[in-house]
């Protein structure tokens, strides 16, 4: 089983959304693409860019929260990726 780390909004999120100038362009736009179902990976292919620094520096501030989606790989026995 693997762990594929997605990131959603925090109520203090939705609160930066309101006033897009307090947070900057690059970060409010990562904010309004984080649903909690895209990846890091899909982030970036959204934004053109690695957003890996930028993800985990909003979510050390408290805009974004890690939510982890488990995937199950195809070790033989029937079972595929999700």
């Amino acid at each position: 089983m693997q762990t594929i780390e997605r990131f959603s909004k925090t109520p203090k999120a939705w609160e930066a959304l309101a006033r897009p100038g307090q947070i900057g362009r690059r970060a409010h736009t990562l904010l309004l693409m984080a649903n909690g179902r895209r990846s890091e990976r899909e982030l970036a292919a959204l934004l053109g860019d690695d957003v890996s620094e930028l993800a985990h520096g909003l979510q050390q501030q408290g805009f974004l929260q890690p939510v982890e989606l488990a995937t199950f790989s195809d070790d033989g026995d029937g079972t595929a990726c999700l």
